[in-house]
């Protein structure tokens, strides 16, 4: 049965930024003349801009304050992003979902102009469609606010809702928000206990009744 809201994550989940994301912070972290760590992947995958700041800060020793950080960042992230790609299948699925009059929203961990940049360069703008960055909300995930924030936007109870992420904090967010939680990794892998594991866009398809 499809499901009467559907809110899906950005980066990694609806388009393919998680490298971008990274190069973008190798980039930036050689600039200030940090050594990139081997597990850089793993620790910032779907964290959001500020607790990576304090890792940086606390493990790594950078200083500078936030504000001068996260534009170095930037000014290597969106120089990037004209080779954004969707992840294969989401795209089709989020506008089969739209064409079925299923609510939907962008829920990301990222900031607002990170998320404006990706889903122009993908196409997946229109009139009325609802995203959440971390501007939006005082507490990003894996907190449930996102998540709840679009269920708020949509006029649909949590419970009634789909959480599509590909990340353990943006998955445990889903379930914090007592939402159906689909995890969809970028490679095989355990989930937090509670969620729904898939590795690919026909078991989406399968978990969404399409």
């Amino acid at each position: 049965m499809t499901p009467k809201a559907v809110f899906w994550d950005m980066d990694g989940t609806l388009v393919d930024s998680e490298p971008l994301h990274e190069a973008a912070l190798m980039a930036a972290m050689r600039n200030v003349g940090l050594v990139p760590p081997d597990d850089l992947h793993e620790r910032v995958l779907g964290v959001a801009a500020w607790p990576v700041y304090e890792m940086m800060r606390d493990e790594f020793g950078l200083d500078l304050p936030f504000d001068d950080w996260i534009v170095r960042k930037y000014e290597h992230y969106l120089p990037l992003v004209e080779g954004l790609k969707p992840r294969p299948g989401a795209i089709e699925i989020f506008n089969e979902l739209r064409e079925r009059g299923v609510a939907q929203a962008v829920v990301s961990n990222s900031d607002r102009m990170i998320v404006d940049a990706n889903l122009s360069m993908v196409g997946l703008t229109y009139p009325g469609m609802k995203t959440i960055s971390r501007n939006d909300v005082r507490e990003g995930k894996p907190h449930a606010e996102p998540f709840l924030r679009a269920a708020y936007l949509a006029d649909v109870d949590p419970a009634q809702a789909v959480a599509i992420d590909d990340s353990w904090p943006g998955a445990m967010a889903g379930l914090a928000a007592g939402m159906k939680t689909i995890f969809w990794p970028e490679k095989p892998m355990e989930g937090p206990p509670g969620a729904v594991v898939i590795n690919s866009a026909d078991q989406l398809r399968a978990e969404l009744g399409l």
